[in-house]
């Protein structure tokens, strides 16, 4: 199996900080794998998705993309190689939604009939028909369709690697989990490497294969949600486990329907 992302002993410290955002971490995420990153907010979860396609720069160690250090590579076209949703979406309020999700094909000069091919593929994906949906404008779809735009333009030129950083944060919870289940849907089919930025350790648990724990910068646990259920590597991870499953109780008591999550966490 290929390591599709590599940290070795990455450091970073914003100016005028009296700690490091990112501290010492090493690691590898195979290629393939969902990989959620969980922790409280300023625990480094950005930060360090941020620094895999160079938005920021670490201070110090080295980050491999499939066995290239990042360092050595042209952001511009790194960032073509990767896919990035975040939860604001960032629509162009000004194109409609074929034309979004053509954008970065266009600027790699695929040709016309091949994009009208892959926005018209992406949006069935996502469950938007492109009868539709594709001549619409951002504002004329609610904050789910949007969301699911959003999926279907980082998708749009087959990028080696998706950056999704709190992508479904601000959406309700009914349309929250129909997200997840597309976006488990789109994983199955393409078998692509995610990178997940959450706080919720539910919905971490419900799509990682392996969750990476941070807090303070620090790495305190990276593996699959039942061992960190089983085995909490630390305290930190022990209390975000049991405040997890006090909420399970509470769900259960109220007639909340189980799932994967549920048996990780029993």
């Amino acid at each position: 199996m290929r390591t599709a992302v590599e940290f070795r002993s990455v450091r970073k410290r914003f100016p005028k900080a009296s700690y490091d955002a990112v501290s010492d971490v090493s690691l590898k995420i195979n290629e393939g794998e969902i990989v959620t990153i969980l922790g409280t907010s300023g625990c480094g979860k950005t930060t360090l998705l941020k620094m895999v396609n160079r938005l920021y720069e670490p201070d110090s160690g080295e980050i491999l993309f499939f066995g290239q250090p990042i360092r050595q590579m042209n952001p511009v076209e790194l960032r073509r190689k990767i896919g990035y949703v975040i939860q604001q979406v960032g629509l162009f309020p000004h194109m409609n939604i074929g034309e979004n999700i053509a954008t970065v094909p266009k600027i790699l000069g695929w040709p016309k009939q091949k994009i009208e091919k892959r926005v018209d593929e992406l949006l069935e994906l996502v469950q938007l028909p492109a009868a539709e949906f594709k001549k619409r404008y951002p504002h004329q779809l609610s904050g789910g369709q949007q969301q699911r735009v959003g999926l279907a333009r980082a998708l749009a030129a087959d990028p080696a690697i998706m950056l999704l950083d709190e992508p479904f944060g601000a959406i309700d919870a009914i349309t929250r989990r129909s997200l997840q289940d597309e976006l488990l849907s789109i994983h199955r089919k393409f078998r692509k490497t995610f990178l997940f930025v959450t706080h919720d350790i539910h919905e971490a648990f419900r799509l990682a294969d392996r969750v990476l724990i941070l807090d303070a910068g620090k790495v305190q646990q990276f593996a699959a949600p039942a061992e960190i259920c089983s085995k909490p590597a630390c305290g930190f991870v022990e209390k975000l486990v049991d405040s997890a499953r006090e909420e399970q109780l509470e769900w259960k008591a109220g007639g909340a329907e189980n799932d994967q999550v549920s048996a990780s966490l029993s």
